[in-house]
């Protein structure tokens, strides 16, 4: 997936009320006939962002281009530090671009385990919690596959990911809604979609919401399958394209 253009780089001062940062550009720019180097934009992650906001650290930001709205930029990556790149690590924070990274990685042809494909379809209702699915994938011999895609950010050991990075009562239970699906004769898939570029495996994070940890065990030993995937960043001066292309494992 290409950005719109290449991203803008930027250091973070702080992030605070979950969808807000202060940061600081290299030159000044005019947001509403006001020019100033010091900005406040918006952030498109509601968790805790655990290691991905750093102030000091670098960071790359979009342009909206929309004077509607009241805050014009958008942070979309954060840098960490990695001893195998002078440069640091990329991480994306923006987990809106999650299902649409994985959504791509399958036309594609990309993810392995999911070929053959008909159709696919978002956010259609199913399950018995009043959930919505990301994705329903059917292949062409009329196999459903009913896919949860979640946004992996946190890591605390190197080469790990780690899911979820906050306790998370909506992801516990779409694990029970895939073991749901798997009953019923279709394929339940966790896609977990990495946004990082550092990461070889992902785990669950027990020590942070081991309620979830457990569940996702149960639900791999009832068939649910747990597939997850890395991004790649590309672009000379400033990142101008990510997208899906490492399969990585994912522990038991």
């Amino acid at each position: 997936m290409k950005y719109s253009e290449p991203l803008i780089k930027a250091r973070l001062i702080k992030r605070y009320k979950r969808f807000l940062a202060d940061i600081e550009l290299d030159s000044a720019v005019e947001i509403a006939g006001v020019w100033s180097q010091f900005i406040t934009i918006h952030t498109a992650n509601t968790g805790s962002m655990t290691g991905c906001a750093v102030p000091d650290s670098t960071i790359w930001i979009s342009n909206s281009h929309n004077p509607k709205r009241k805050y014009l930029y958008s942070w979309e990556l954060s840098t960490v530090q990695d001893a195998s790149s002078e440069k640091g690590s990329l991480i994306g924070i923006n987990t809106m671009l999650a299902n649409k990274l994985v959504k791509e990685a399958i036309e594609k042809g990309v993810i392995a385990e999911l070929d053959n494909v008909q159709s696919i379809e978002t956010e259609v209702p199913y399950g018995s919690e009043k959930s919505r699915i990301d994705l329903l994938v059917t292949q062409k011999n009329g196999q459903k596959c009913y896919i949860e895609v979640k946004n992996v950010t946190a890591s605390f050991e190197p080469g790990v990911a780690a899911f979820p990075d906050a306790v998370t009562a909506r992801g516990t239970k779409h694990l029970r809604e895939l073991e749901l699906m798997v009953q019923q004769g279709h394929r339940g898939i966790i896609l977990y979609c990495v946004q990082r570029e550092d990461i070889q495996q992902v785990r669950a994070a027990s020590e942070i919401d081991p309620l979830y940890a457990e569940t996702l065990k149960q639900a791999r030993q009832n068939g649910v399958e747990a597939l997850a995937y890395g991004v790649q960043f590309s672009g000379d001066q400033a990142p101008e394209e990510i997208s899906l292309v490492r399969p990585l494992s994912v522990a038991h």
